[in-house]
């Protein structure tokens, strides 16, 4: 099946283009492993196994215990089985009659018998640990993530790479799901292997090493074909974080309207069919290096399973073994080649998974080094004064600043309201004034504290923001409002804020009022509009009671009768706190202690409503524009 967009029936107009190919340098731009050698990899494996080790210690002691009792007892029963199993076979294989051989060989029996049954009581406790440790450590690997990206400074989001590790570091989340099999079956494979190896050395040294030298080539095989994997994994990771992100906005049903009334279904479908074809492109070249790979080293490793055997019977026929030695070995010989060749593929396994880990911990170490490090100074509970002094902020890679050497002072009580263009800085200004950018030069002191030098949760717990971009919360009406940080026990002071907004009806219609849950995708949830999102957003502002209240664009998508119950509720409260209102409409201004008009990342004209209005500058000539539309 091939899907096209609509488009291309005409041969008139041009076919759409293909998706952009994302390369990227720097530190995160090289596959880590790329010059890696094969002993460098191996080396590896006892690192990986403590870090799986202490991992799993710290979310559940208790069963790691039993994880390791039931390994070491399961070695033991392996070795104990194939102990008795020579005497066994001295007598089945000894002289006399077969009665009195059988009844000699009864007591080893019994012995191998009870061993065989504790090993597998203890395969079954072992799997029942490993049932218990799996599912926490993945949660708490899963909750790392999220900790991490959430605490990082805002601006680390906008740096080259930042996502895309990100993206690594999300599928590192899925494998730690298989790394404590993965450890587990390694860990009962080697130990296995080590009893079988004690026995099979007793029985003849010259077995081992010939034995060992049967497994390797599929060992190698196995983490080199890992390394091939991962480094396909390594070369999609761009294009998987593009495509994710295209699947989650193309299908999401809030902008189902959009995709359907402009024809974009054709090309969406076309356009992640074709970036899905070249992530399978890169997979598919990957599968015959594989396959070259796995031909070697199966050829080589049956050249040198024949070896083993060929040196069993050398042994047999030249009587340097006697007949229950070498009838012991055979069985030693299955048991260790099955105990190599599970330790070979368990370790290989162990190995693979870890260089998904890895890319974890190297994000998380990556999200820890863009955490915030400011300081620890306090700040009051009430604000009477925010100075800016030659505030200057450049995004990363872009040449010029987005806020320009500005100067400011506002002052408790006052409403200030920014205007200006489309890229004049007026949301980086606001974000800077609350500390979620920092200053590349100059500083913002809130009553003489540098947020530089503040404890930031410190300074966002005295914030309340209604941002351009804000979240639909899939929760309940009230968490969407107090945010999970209820004041009190009961709901008056949400339903105050809910009044303040104008929503009480729009809340008293919905199915279960405050405990209906927003979103309409999921069984019992219920949708607001654009404009009831946008009052409950600032209802959430409100319901802070923070000195410093941040609305940026509040009234956008509201109606006249909820955008003049949001300003004439800004102006009730505004005597306690410091209020900045960013707006393109610029009649609400009027409200306004004074207005900062931007232009290029520099304050160009400040002043009130009347002043600017009749100035003859930028603030007068968007004023006419507006009059004039």
């Amino acid at each position: 099946m091939t899907t096209t967009d609509t488009s291309t029936a005409d041969e008139n107009t041009p076919p759409p283009p293909p998706p952009a190919t994302l390369t990227f340098g720097g530190k995160y731009g090289k596959n880590p492993l790329a010059d890696a050698g094969f002993a460098a990899m191996c080396r590896r494996l006892p690192s990986v196994l403590g870090h799986t080790a202490r991992m799993a210690w710290a979310v559940d002691k208790t069963g790691v215990v039993l994880l390791l009792a039931c390994q070491l007892l399961t070695g033991l029963a392996a070795a104990v089985v194939l102990a008795f199993t020579a005497q066994a076979m001295t007598h089945v294989l000894g002289g006399g009659a077969v009665p009195e051989r059988l009844h000699g060989a009864l007591p080893a029996l019994v012995v191998v018998t009870a061993a065989a049954a504790v090993g597998r009581v203890s395969g079954a406790l072992a799997s029942y640990a490993d049932g218990r440790i799996t599912p926490l450590l993945t949660t708490e690997a899963d909750i790392a993530l999220v900790a991490a990206v959430c605490r990082v400074e805002s601006s680390a989001y906008g740096e080259d790479g930042f996502a895309d590790r990100q993206e690594a570091a999300e599928v590192g989340v899925t494998r730690t799901r298989l790394m404590v099999q993965d450890a587990q079956r390694f860990l009962s494979a080697l130990i296995r292997m080590i009893a079988a190896s004690g026995v099979i050395t007793a029985l003849h040294p010259l077995m081992l090493p010939v034995l060992l030298l049967a497994v390797l080539p599929a060992g190698a095989g196995a983490v080199l074909s890992a390394r091939v994997d991962y480094e396909t994994h390594y070369l999609n990771v761009g294009d998987r974080n593009v495509r994710s992100m295209m699947r989650w906005w193309a299908t999401y049903s809030r902008f189902g309207d959009e995709v359907r009334a402009n024809g974009m279904t054709g090309y969406l479908l076309y356009w992640y069919r074709a970036l899905s074809d070249r992530i399978d492109r890169r997979t598919l070249t990957a599968a015959p290096r594989q396959l070259r790979i796995v031909l070697a080293t199966s050829a080589l490793g049956g050249v040198f399973l024949l070896c083993t055997w060929a040196t069993l019977a050398w042994l047999a026929a030249g009587g340097r073994v006697a007949l229950p030695v070498a009838a012991t070995a055979v069985v030693a010989v299955q048991t260790t080649l099955a105990a190599l060749g599970q330790f070979v593929i368990h370790g290989a396994a162990m190995f693979h998974t870890s260089l998904y880990l890895a890319d974890m911990r190297a994000f998380l170490d990556l999200a820890a080094e863009r955490a915030p490090r400011r300081g620890e100074s306090a700040i009051p509970e009430r604000v009477d004064e925010i100075r800016l002094d030659e505030v200057v902020h450049r995004y990363p890679g872009k040449d010029e600043p987005a806020v320009a050497g500005v100067s400011l002072t506002l002052r408790r009580g006052e409403i200030l309201a920014i205007v200006g263009e489309n890229g004049s800085g007026k949301s980086t200004l606001a974000k800077l004034i609350t500390g979620i950018l920092l200053a590349d030069k100059g500083r913002v002191l809130w009553d003489g504290v540098d947020l530089a030098q503040a404890d930031p949760d410190a300074v966002w717990k005295r914030t309340a923001l209604v941002p351009q971009n804000f979240a639909c919360w899939p929760l309940r009406a009230r968490e969407n409002i107090t945010l999970g940080q209820p004041k009190t026990f009961d709901d008056g002071p949400v339903w105050d804020v809910v009044d303040a907004v104008g929503m009480r009806e729009a809340i008293e219609k919905l199915p279960r009022r405050l405990d209906t849950l927003l979103a309409k995708e999921l069984w019992g949830g219920a949708e607001l509009s654009g404009g009831q999102w946008q009052r409950l957003v600032c209802a959430r502002a409100l319901y802070r009671r923070t000195p410093l209240l941040i609305l940026d664009e509040p009234t956008s998508q509201m109606d006249a009768r909820g955008e003049h119950a949001i300003f004439l509720e800004i102006k009730r409260i505004a005597a306690e706190r410091v209020t900045i209102v960013v707006t393109h409409q610029l009649e609400n201004t009027r409200l306004a202690d004074r207005v900062l008009v931007m232009d290029k990342g520099r304050v160009v004209e400040q002043g009130t409503y009347e002043d600017l209005v009749h100035a003859g500058g930028l603030f007068a000539e968007l004023v006419a524009l507006a009059k004039d539309r």
